[in-house]
């Protein structure tokens, strides 16, 4: 059963053939045995999930299931769950437990989903390579027969290894910069960054409150659908909530692809890209095409200047939401502080790792009195002209298709003293975040027994476009089957 998509598993407790409360147990069994080697989740949690697969076959027993009731997932360890211990990979918040229920997590639980835990992720979703994690880092499933570990990418690596390696089928995750498509296209699986405001961001622990959404992964396009059906929708709590009907995702996803028109941003093809990725991406669009696709090139001319923008723009505002974290309400606090000043000092010290705070240090210089115009106010003009770069270009094609990272995953340790060597590693990802348009990666080959992703990028709120364009390219593809030896 571990090796089911979620809508095969759906079909098959419908069918009567096996209960939510056996398919629970083998993935409980298969991640007590398997994920000491991966590290992919932070909190199991094995009797919760049990009585809640016990209760779901209950509900199908009465006739109330719907197409989530009873299926296994876990959730990244940024969003809240009521009485589960929430860490956001940080020793800041290692004993957190919230009161409440994030709005995705209320909505997976209203459906009747059976959640198996926490997955592992850079501390505050701050990384490329899930190696910033308090709870140490997470090994990617594929490349484990070389002679050193690869990272999953980041910042939602916990949730890619752990679909990887078949221990859930599906799980949340987040993108403040590329944190689902580049683990996504690192471990080999799909995963999908809704538009900006598509998915609300209620009880979801904040890096940077204007780049961060949920987004879902799983092994496969139809898969995503039916996790975004549960997961978008406008939410009062959110004030970035977009208030916009939210279709059937699923309805669309066997539309043909005849008369669809790519585009291949020329700048994301670039020198910085491995050669054998470029043929893997082009390989790709080659099956567009035999679909039915047109392929041209157009052009993000501000695309250089993504990086440089979002690494001041997000630790700016990550300056300003990790400022709670002080020891006076919760989280961390140090031992025997002798005043406040050494209570806010050492506990901020002490409780966040390296990589958090030196974003949070370049975040509080860019804000501060003399910097703020030169750097800040002068990204977010930046962002803007990213911004109508998108938009320019969708008046000329329907979607955009790009590599996911500029190389297949890395050795763990290779990059963690050379920060911008890592940050380096989003350089095809970043500019939709700024933008807020909605992007996903599919696996689309492999360069050294390493998986590579396709992205593809949509206009705003055309994630049902992107997840047909996904779904037709799977059925004429068998990479994303693939499983790690």
């Amino acid at each position: 059963m571990h090796k089911k998509s979620v809508a095969e598993l759906s079909r098959e407790l419908e069918s009567g053939k096996i209960s939510s409360v056996e398919l629970t147990r083998e993935f409980l069994d298969r991640i007590k045995a398997e994920d000491g080697q991966y590290n992919s989740f932070i909190t199991v949690t094995e009797d919760l999930a049990m009585a809640d697969a016990k209760a779901a076959d209950e509900q199908r027993a009465a006739g109330n299931a719907g197409v989530w009731t009873g299926i296994p997932f876990a959730h990244k360890d940024i969003f809240c769950t009521n009485g589960v211990a929430t860490t956001a990979g940080s020793k800041m918040l290692a004993n957190f437990v919230p009161p409440y229920d994030a709005t995705v997590v209320a909505n997976f639980r209203a459906a009747g989903a059976v959640c198996l835990g926490k997955t592992n992720m850079d501390e505050f979703a701050m990384g490329s390579s899930t190696e910033s994690s308090f709870f140490g880092p997470v090994t990617n499933p594929w490349g484990l027969n070389k002679d050193e570990k690869r990272v999953p990418g980041g910042s939602s690596g916990g949730s890619a290894a752990a679909i990887a390696a078949r221990l859930v089928p599906a799980a949340t995750a987040t993108d403040t910069g590329g944190s689902i498509r580049q683990p996504a296209a690192l471990c080999g699986v799909t995963g999908l960054k809704p538009t900006y405001g598509r998915v609300s961001r209620y009880g979801m622990i904040a890096f940077a409150s204007s780049l961060d959404q949920g987004g879902t992964m799983a092994r496969t396009a139809e898969d995503n659908a039916l996790m975004l059906n549960v997961m978008a929708g406008f939410d009062p709590k959110d004030s970035t909530s977009a208030n916009r009907t939210v279709p059937d995702y699923t309805a669309t996803l066997n539309q043909p692809l005849k008369g669809l028109r790519v585009g291949l941003p020329k700048e994301y093809f670039s020198d910085q890209l491995n050669p054998a990725m470029e043929q893997q991406v082009r390989n790709a669009v080659k099956e567009y095409e035999k679909l039915g696709a047109t392929v041209k090139e157009v052009s993000l001319p501000h695309a250089e200047l993504a990086i440089a923008a979002y690494y001041v723009i997000a630790p700016a505002e990550a300056s300003a939401n990790l400022s709670r974290f002080d020891g006076v309400r919760y989280g961390y606090r140090c031992d025997k502080p002798q005043d406040l000043n050494d209570l806010y000092t050492r506990t901020r010290a002490e409780g966040f790792g390296n990589e958090v705070k030196r974003r949070i240090l370049v975040g509080t210089y860019a804000l501060s009195a003399g910097y703020f115009d030169a750097y800040y106010l002068k990204a977010q003009k930046v962002r803007r002209l990213i911004q109508q770069d998108f938009i320019d270009a969708f008046k000329e094609v329907d979607v955009l298709m790009s590599p996911v990272s500029p190389s297949p995953a890395f050795v763990q340790g290779e990059k963690t003293s050379d920060p911008v060597t890592m940050y380096l590693e989003d350089i095809f990802t970043i500019a939709v975040n700024l933008a807020g348009v909605p992007a996903m990666s599919v696996p689309a080959g492999f360069v050294d027994g390493l998986p590579v992703g396709l992205q593809i990028i949509g206009n705003y709120f055309e994630e049902a476009r992107l997840l047909n364009a996904a779904h037709q390219f799977q059925q004429v593809t068998d990479w994303h089957q693939k499983l790690p030896q």
